[in-house]
C-alpha cells in the first residue's frame, strides 16, 4: 500500500513576538537602556548588546568560569545570571578593568608573568582574580589556588596565573 502525502500551508506565517523590554544595567560605569528579552543571560546582553565580548562562552553551564564578571565587586558566572536580575547593580567587566594607557595592576601582571598562551579564559581569571583580591580572604599560593579553582584554562597556565595573582596580592597587602 502507498501512501500519497501533500503537505499544504496551514496558514500565513506569523512572526515571533520576542517580549522585549528594557532593562537598564550600569556597565563599566556607564548607564545602558538595553531592549531584550527577560530571559537573556547578563553574558549575552554584554556580548550580544553591548558588543563587550571581552567576557567569553565557554561552557554556558558555569563550569569553566570564562564568563567571569564582577556584580557590585563580586565574582559571578555571568551565563548563569539573567540581565534583568542586575538593575541598580554595578557590573565590571574586564573592559573597565583598565585602559590600554593605563592597564590594571591584574592586566599588567598577567603580561609581566606570561600568565596565558591562548587567551581565551584570561578575561574570566583577570575578573575572578579582582573578586578574589575585593574579597580579602587569600594569603596563601593554596588558598588562591582553591578560590580560582572555578576558572579552567585549558593551555594549563596555572602555574604563571598563579604567580601573577600573587604579585598583586602581596602588593596589594603591601
Amino acid at each position: 500500500m502507498s501512501s500519497h502525502f501533500t503537505q499544504q500551508p496551514v496558514g500565513p506565517a506569523v512572526a515571533a513576538l520576542v517580549p522585549a523590554q528594557p532593562v537598564a544595567l550600569r556597565v563599566n560605569g556607564q548607564e545602558r537602556t538595553l531592549r531584550i528579552a527577560p530571559w537573556t543571560t547578563l553574558l549575552d546582553a554584554l556580548r550580544e548588546y553591548l558588543d563587550l565580548t571581552g567576557t567569553k562562552k565557554g561552557c554556558d553551564h558555569g563550569q569553566c568560569g570564562a564568563c567571569t564578571v564582577l556584580v557590585n565587586g563580586k565574582r559571578i558566572n555571568s551565563c548563569l545570571s539573567l540581565a534583568v536580575a542586575h538593575v541598580g547593580d554595578d557590573i565590571q567587566t574586564v573592559e573597565g578593568l583598565g585602559t590600554e594607557e593605563q592597564l590594571h595592576p591584574l592586566q599588567q601582571a598577567f603580561i609581566d608573568h606570561d600568565a596565558f598562551q591562548c587567551g581565551y579564559c584570561t578575561p574570566g581569571q583577570i575578573c575572578s582574580a579582582q573578586g578574589l583580591l575585593n574579597e580579602g580572604r587569600a594569603r596563601t599560593a593554596d588558598e588562591v589556588r582553591e578560590l580560582m579553582s572555578g576558572n579552567l584554562c585549558r593551555c594549563g597556565a596555572y602555574s604563571n596565573i598563579l604567580t601573577a595573582v600573587l604579585e598583586v596580592l602581596h602588593a596589594q597587602n603591601a
